[in-house]
């Protein structure tokens, strides 16, 4: 556990430990060679995409990697740009209508099964935040639920991920100022909700979400059981525990 002194009172402080590459040498010591992290970023929001990163390092990992939303904008930036320089990448973005289509859930899954077929290199092991796989990957993979703040692999995905979501919501931000996205990129803040009482939604905005649906007078999505049963068909894993997906 990292400690750091308190400015107030100068006794140590316990802070999370940074993610560390122990997943990444376990995978190894299994015969895997080439290891991608894979997360998404942009779940939540009630516009916009959900954008997938999928990183693969052979050489050189940059040091400071986190979780993004631990980070501060300058640093996911600076963090950005050395990821993209040392590691292989791979970006994927589910459009809003593809979520309204699909649902958040399959969207999400996806885009991390596209990102890592869009790889330049096929991996051999793929490290994936959250406790369920995406169906249909061609390697073995295993989810690791808080895997962003755990894995360096993930730390860098969910930074190339957030990085990329962001500077796209702030084009639409351009395209659409009335609504702040370039402020709170898509997410429910008080600001959001009072631009879209004054303008309504406008076309990044997700259909199938509840507090969208209801300003424009829809039916609620009955998508709740759906979602469930998509979830209950998925691989799901505790915790810790390693799942492996069939290889092709």
């Amino acid at each position: 556990m990292a400690r750091k002194s308190s400015p107030e009172s100068g006794l140590p402080l316990d802070l999370p430990p940074a993610p560390t590459d122990r997943f990444e040498k376990r995978a190894r010591r299994n015969g895997a060679r080439r290891i991608a992290g894979v997360d998404e970023a942009g779940r939540g929001p009630l516009a916009g995409p959900v954008v997938v990163a999928a990183v693969l390092f052979e050489g050189r990992v940059p040091k400071g990697l986190d979780d993004s939303k631990k980070l501060t904008p300058s640093e996911r930036d600076r963090l950005y740009d050395l990821i993209l320089e040392r590691g292989l990448v791979s970006v994927v973005v589910a459009s809003r209508a593809r979520v309204d289509r699909m649902n958040i859930l399959r969207a999400s899954l996806w885009g991390m099964c596209r990102a890592v077929a869009g790889l330049p290199v096929r991996p051999d092991h793929v490290l994936v935040d959250g406790n369920m796989l995406p169906p249909g990957l061609s390697c073995a993979a295993e989810a690791i639920v808080g895997g962003d703040a755990r894995s360096v692999s993930i730390a860098a995905a969910s930074i190339v991920a957030k990085v990329t979501r962001d500077r796209l919501m702030a084009q639409v931000g351009r395209a659409f100022p009335a609504y702040g996205f370039a402020d709170h990129k898509g997410y429910s803040t008080a600001a959001h909700f009072a631009a879209i009482d004054s303008h309504g939604p406008c076309i990044h905005h997700r259909r199938s979400f509840a507090p969208i649906r209801s300003a424009l007078g829809l039916e609620p999505v009955q998508d709740d059981l759906l979602a469930l049963a998509d979830a209950e068909a998925l691989t799901e894993t505790p915790a810790d525990r390693p799942v492996r997906s069939a290889a092709a």
